[in-house]
């Protein structure tokens, strides 16, 4: 099974016109930022495997991406958790009842008696992956090189669509939790010799915690995307003003974008314009994970408001 090309629309904000690639349309149970790095999973063959391993938050995009996955493949896939969070288990909708749904087994860490202070990575390492023969596991967030293959794919339809265009120059702009899929479109726009140059804000642990993982990702500093330095630091999860006011004023542009990752993007993307005279055609990176809304939307109209 292989994932369809994404269309461009254009939307206005910030008194200029931006494209955005509509990877929210991807495939009706698998799409977004997600499924570009689990997609070398779905288009590949692999006869031994019958199960999936990932680990990461109960409410996380990947939870339902991964199961969405295994479901699609007929594998069973375990999810390892360090809590859930009592609110999530009397949910009605979003990414972990729609995971359980999927038959994903999801592993809460907070009552295995053999963790012993470990955390999640090590005791998956330790306890775990020595006994699963048939299974392929899959680091928090999609970081790992088999990312490469799907965003390369992502890559591939954005320099066709710039060449249709006749664009001279591009930048492509999305946020980032691992960097993953910044570094290696970047990557690829660096060896197709065309002026297209990505640009990311740090979602999760702030600027130095993104330049490590795209380390870990790339030791050739010239895959490493410009990232846009924030003048406040916001903290990963945590339900922001900013963050309701920037959805909402995105989403009555007629496109529906996520609450987790976007807003903080969109802002970034706002900060960028009004301290640079760059007049660049952007393309906006749509982030799926529309599921999460929601759970989100109900926190965040109880904080703040409709």
């Amino acid at each position: 099974m292989k994932l369809s090309h994404t269309p461009v629309d254009s939307i206005e904000m910030f008194d200029r016109d931006i494209f955005v690639k509509r990877d929210d349309l991807l495939h009706p149970e698998f799409s977004g930022n997600k499924a570009r790095k689990f997609a070398y999973f779905l288009e590949h063959d692999f006869p031994d495997v019958n199960k999936v391993i990932g680990y990461g938050s109960a409410q996380a995009n990947s939870l339902y991406s991964m199961s969405a996955l295994a479901k699609l493949r007929g594998w069973q896939l375990d999810f390892y958790v360090d809590h859930i969070a009592s609110h999530i288990k009397t949910q009605k909708e979003g990414n972990y009842v729609s995971a359980c749904q999927n038959g994903a087994n999801i592993i809460n860490l907070s009552e295995q008696s053999d963790r012993e202070g470990r955390d999640t990575l090590t005791y998956i390492e330790e306890q775990v992956l020595p006994n699963q023969a048939r299974a392929v596991f899959v680091p928090e967030g999609g970081r790992c090189g088999y990312a490469e293959f799907g965003v390369f794919k992502l890559a591939e339809e954005i320099c066709a669509w710039f060449r249709e265009l006749a664009l001279s120059s591009l930048i492509v702009f999305l946020p980032s939790g691992t960097g993953t899929t910044a570094l290696f479109l970047n990557k690829y726009f660096v060896g197709s010799g065309l002026d297209i140059r990505v640009l990311t804000c740090a979602a999760v642990g702030g600027d130095g915690y993104l330049k490590q993982q795209f380390e870990m990702l790339s030791g050739e500093a010239a895959h490493h995307p410009e990232i846009v330095a924030m003048p406040k630091k916001f903290h990963f999860g945590k339900l922001y003003r900013e963050f309701y006011e920037m959805w909402k004023r995105v989403c009555n542009t007629g496109i529906e974008f996520e609450l987790l990752y976007d807003p903080l993007g969109w802002m970034a993307l706002e900060h960028y314009l009004n301290m640079t005279a760059d007049k660049t055609p952007i393309m906006y990176l749509h982030q799926g994970g529309l599921l999460g809304n929601v759970s989100m939307l109900p926190r965040y109209q109880r904080k703040y408001g409709g």
